[in-house]
């Protein structure tokens, strides 16, 4: 990653989860920066757990409030390879993928690639329910998520 001394440094580890896929989905981020950190969350009915994956970064990238240098840690090799390897032929194509299809989430690449663009961005893949630390700490937000959703849900149908 280019390092850029005028840019505050910004470390986003972000998950997403689904009960059921599509089902109700969580997201969770944390973002770390000069010794503070903030989380950053939130739920949907209806989704799928690509979706949640995309929104954790999507929310993080978000909530900056001028260019930063940002170190995105995430276990969703969908959004990894989205933003490395595959984004510059979708644009090409006109959002069709290497199959003649349309980009599934084409709605939140678009916003992602809104969200990262002011950012010198380092993408970095990690595995998932391996015991690292941040990735386990989103994983749980999004679970938590999952449920507030969920008890959300049950109360409106009680109601």
């Amino acid at each position: 990653m280019r390092n850029d001394e005028k840019r505050p440094f910004v470390e986003i580890f972000a998950d997403g989860a689904c009960s059921g896929n599509p089902g109700i989905g969580g997201f969770g981020a944390i973002l770390k920066w000069g010794g503070k950190e903030k989380e950053v969350s939130g739920c949907a009915d209806m989704t799928t757990n690509n979706r949640m994956e995309l929104l954790g970064v999507i929310t993080a990238l978000e909530s900056l409030k001028k260019q930063c240098s940002v170190r995105v840690t995430t276990d969703s090799s969908y959004v990894i390879k989205g933003m490395t390897e595959w984004i510059d032929g979708w644009i090409k194509r006109h959002w069709v993928n290497s199959q003649k299809k349309e980009v599934m989430n084409r709605d939140l690449w678009e916003r992602l690639l809104k969200a990262s663009t002011p950012h010198i961005i380092e993408w970095v893949w990690i595995k998932g329910h391996n015991g690292h630390i941040e990735n386990e700490r989103c994983d749980k937000i999004a679970r938590e998520e999952i449920k507030r959703c969920r008890k959300k849900n049950e109360r409106r149908e009680t109601e």
